[in-house]
């Protein structure tokens, strides 16, 4: 069977998918998990649409897809860590982040934490430092082992379905999901800020008593 066309960005990775089939997808999903600039969603839409028109095997690339994810995304905890923190403590001050404020970043993702490492595979920029910033607040690996793994589970469960089954219209799509999904990522945000506040008042409450 001929490969199927990829529309719109989608095009770029065909030749990729062509040379190294899974390879690819498992590559590229991995290194943007623990920061590296990788068209990591775009790969999984793409190799959707390879497995709907035949040319890939779609549980197999929603298997290897999982792993990658689930494999970078501890690569960046492991990094985080190691070296965040004394990254954090040492240059931290130039950003307005002082060890007081990191102790409260902390305290707040130990509470919040499971919801964030979740909901930001799908949001990007979040998704390839999530690994990295669990790692430097110190959020306990197996919480975050489980959260990633529900978050990578529905990231790649979502894309890749939807390019399984809309094929070459995965472009059109796409932009329509991204766009309610937006409003849900805005939401999250204001009810996320309001209890960071939430917090930070309390805790200077707590102090002042």
């Amino acid at each position: 069977m001929s490969a199927p066309p990829l529309p719109g960005p989608l095009a770029d990775l065909a030749p990729l998918l062509e040379h190294y089939g899974y390879w690819a997808v498992g590559a590229v999903v991995l290194v943007e998990d623990f920061g590296v600039p990788a068209p990591g969603e775009t790969m999984l839409l793409a190799a959707g649409v390879y497995a709907g028109a035949g040319r890939l095997n779609v549980v197999a690339v929603a298997v290897i897809a999982f792993a990658a994810a689930l494999v970078g995304d501890n690569i960046g905890y492991l990094i985080g860590r190691v070296g965040g923190r004394a990254f954090v403590h040492r240059w931290g001050k130039y950003v307005f982040l002082t060890p007081e404020r990191f102790a409260a970043a902390e305290e707040f993702f130990a509470r919040h934490g499971g919801k964030i490492v979740t909901v930001a595979r799908f949001i990007e920029g979040l998704r390839q430092a999530n690994g990295i910033i669990a790692g430097t607040t110190g959020m306990p690996w197996p919480r975050f082992l489980a959260f990633n793994a529900l978050g990578a589970a529905l990231w790649v469960g979502l894309w890749t379905t939807l390019a399984y089954l809309a094929g070459s219209h995965i472009t059109a799509i796409y932009a329509e999901v991204n766009r309610y999904l937006l409003y849900v990522v805005i939401a999250a945000a204001i009810v996320l800020a309001a209890l960071v506040v939430r917090h930070v008042v309390r805790r200077r409450r707590a102090r002042a008593a």
